[in-house]
């Protein structure tokens, strides 16, 4: 027992040595650190909290009955909490039932929903990777299908059974490396002048979607992927302040497997579509040597044609509000680094 416990000390001790010596390793790249164009804050750790009204929505047209069905998620404000050293990060998101908004479980059904997400970078690429897992659905439009329906009054129809799951991530690079992605996105760096850069991403996504009406379990398995050549631009306005905005057209490939059935499987299909999309948006924010805090607004539109008659949309318009601190890293992260550059 005892030896065992030594063993896995000692593997511990290993893996945090390869992690710190990572660590070391890509914050020593001195092509963007302190340049004239960008200050880094790489040494510094920056710990956020975002507040969004983030929500996703799906709009099924049924080009047969010219009827719309819309549903959403009871999650109108979601909350994360991130944490960013170095050319690393991670965040947690979640949705507060306490908050106004989130807490009309009554009209609008229970909903669930946490988000993870990891992030990295080396030099002009990054690469994140997310999880997000929602369940509890309910429907916008229910006064299209129950007569003398009230809003506020009487309860949506609602779907608590129905999930969706999400996990995948992203690859982008930086064509200009005068534009600090960072500096708008993460806030580990700071910009000193105004310019932009195209981003050319690749997005690859595994969406899972299943709901049980009954003794009837429905589920659906889909692979996205697709390119987009986004364009980013940032206004410094002032030595703190700056404004950011970018349009980001995509366009990619839905291969989805949908099955029907209970004890056995009565209906299966298999579909490939063509997806196209375009994001965007706007962002104000501050930044110091150690405060950070800013406000952005957002739009998504997602669409593809399931059939010849039924055409999918997912619409999100957000607002997202962010603030932040930089901390100097502890002494003993400090140390083992010291220790790593001393060996090296």
């Amino acid at each position: 027992m005892d030896d065992q416990k030594i063993n896995k000390s000692y593997l511990i001790n290993i893996y945090i040595v390869l992690v710190l010596y990572s660590i070391n390793l890509f914050s020593q790249n001195p092509s963007k650190q302190d340049s004239t164009s960008i200050i880094s804050y790489a040494d510094k750790i920056i710990i956020k909290i975002n507040i969004d009204t983030q929500t996703e929505t799906y709009v099924i047209n049924d080009k047969r009955t010219n009827t719309s069905l819309s549903l959403s998620p009871n999650s109108n404000v979601k909350t994360s909490l991130s944490v960013d050293y170095k050319f690393i990060g991670m965040s947690l998101g979640f949705s507060p039932k306490y908050i106004v908004g989130n807490d009309d479980n009554f009209l609008k059904g229970k909903t669930s929903f946490i988000n993870y997400s990891f992030r990295c970078f080396f030099n002009n690429w990054t690469q994140e990777v997310i999880y997000k897992n929602t369940q509890g659905y309910y429907v916008k439009n229910t006064q299209d299908f129950i007569p003398n329906w009230t809003n506020g009054k009487d309860p949506h129809i609602q779907f608590p059974d129905l999930k969706t799951i999400k996990w995948g991530g992203n690859t982008s690079y930086i064509l200009n490396d005068e534009f600090s992605l960072r500096n708008v996105v993460y806030q580990n760096e700071w910009q000193r002048k105004s310019t932009g850069s195209f981003i050319p991403s690749l997005e690859y996504f595994f969406n899972r979607l299943s709901n049980k009406v009954n003794a009837l379990k429905i589920f659906e398995n889909a692979f996205n992927i697709q390119f987009s050549p986004s364009y980013y631009y940032t206004f410094v306005v002032h030595e703190n302040w700056f404004i950011s905005t970018f349009i980001s057209p995509k366009l990619g490939m839905r291969f989805s497997n949908y099955q029907e059935g209970g004890n056995r499987i009565i209906f299966k299909e298999k579909k490939q579509h063509i997806i196209s999309e375009l994001d965007g948006g706007l962002q104000l924010g501050f930044s110091s040597k150690k405060i950070i805090f800013g406000v952005k607004a957002n739009f998504y539109m997602n669409w593809y044609n399931d059939s010849k008659t039924t055409t999918v949309i997912e619409n999100k318009v957000y607002t997202k509000m962010y603030f932040g601190y930089r901390f100097n890293s502890p002494k003993i992260l400090q140390k083992k680094i010291k220790w790593i550059n001393e060996k090296i």
